[in-house]
């Protein structure tokens, strides 16, 4: 068991350098011009956590919408502007958290190392520590990146993957990322943290239609006891006011109880309902239920993290070095 432990961080870390090597980024990139970069965020981060622990999901969520518009380059962190509306303000933008955190952090790294360390470094850290810090996986992140100048809210409406999405959407979303089916799979258990608001999935209590055109019915995929439940939190599908836990019982804590949810038909949105209706994403969401693949799914979620970290990544003198991550300098 020993030599397991010690044989799975090398593997991430031969993956990530691998990996970093196609990005043109580097592992310790910050070694002589901000040695202590990772070590700042990591203890305001661990502040973070400690005051307000449901802010590990939000975080996380925060690069996940990052990386898949335009690459991981900080965009979505950008305010709009006169003429331009920005990622954040996109309709499913609109429940983004956490951005008080980012600038506390950035202000920390700015205060230590004026002008080096970029937000969209420091955002692929902070989603590593949020895991970290919720009981989950650590994995090594090559950094590197730039931050990028160009911030589109009608972009993010038609790149993100949609809650509603099927898997074939979901799939071809993800592959144009550079990401494949078990990446879509295994990213979707990041859905073990956090909060949602009733209108990214009330449509399933109260909107779904029957093959012979019955409106108004309950997703039949979806638990009946559980949609129960829900409704009794979620009025309407306009209802703003409400959250419910993504993974129920669990949602500040890492782990693998979100796929014994999803395969007792108890996922949350159509996207992770969806996991079941291919045979790829079924197989790993009922292996990962059983819970005795933990570790396994720590694994594979560090590995796919990585890939996602290096989407479309702006190097070298592409983009700039954010002296405050909501605005460009």
């Amino acid at each position: 068991m020993a030599i397991r432990s010690l044989l799975l961080p090398l593997a991430l870390l031969v993956l990530a350098a691998s990996s970093a090597a196609v990005a043109n980024l580097e592992i310790g990139f910050y070694r002589t011009t901000c040695p202590d970069a990772e070590k700042i965020v990591r203890q305001e981060m661990a502040k973070i956590i400690a005051t307000a622990p449901s802010l590990a999901g939000p975080l996380l969520r925060l690069h996940f919408h990052d990386c898949f518009v335009r690459g991981c380059d900080a965009s979505v962190l950008l305010e709009s502007t006169e003429g331009n509306v920005a990622e954040k303000d996109a309709k499913p933008n609109k429940s983004l958290r956490g951005f008080g955190s980012v600038e506390r952090v950035k202000a920390k790294l700015e205060a230590a190392c004026p002008g080096i360390v970029s937000c969209a470094d420091m955002l692929t850290l902070m989603s590593r520590d949020a895991v970290v810090l919720a009981k989950g996986p650590f994995w090594p992140v090559a950094l590197g990146r730039r931050d990028g100048r160009v911030s589109s809210a009608t972009e993010a409406s038609n790149e993100l993957p949609p809650a509603s999405g099927d898997v074939p959407l979901l799939a071809k979303i993800f592959a144009s990322k550079g990401l494949d089916l078990k990446d879509l799979v295994v990213l979707s258990g990041a859905h073990t943290l956090g909060t949602a608001h009733c209108p990214s999935f009330a449509d399933r209590l109260y909107n779904t239609t029957s093959e012979n055109g019955t409106s108004g019915l309950v997703d039949p995929s979806l638990d009946s006891e559980y949609a129960d439940k829900l409704m009794l939190k979620c009025k309407s599908v306009d209802d703003r006011t409400m959250l419910s836990e993504m993974d129920p019982g669990s949602f500040k804590t890492f782990d693998t109880s979100y796929y014994r949810h999803v395969a007792k038909r108890r996922g949350l949105f159509r996207s992770d309902a969806a996991l079941l209706f291919d045979t790829t994403t079924k197989d790993y969401v009922q292996r990962i239920a059983t819970g005795k693949f933990d570790g396994e799914f720590f694994k594979d979620f560090s590995e796919s993290m990585i890939k996602m970290g290096d989407v479309g990544v702006l190097t070298g003198a592409e983009g700039e070095i954010r002296k405050k991550c909501h605005v460009l300098n």
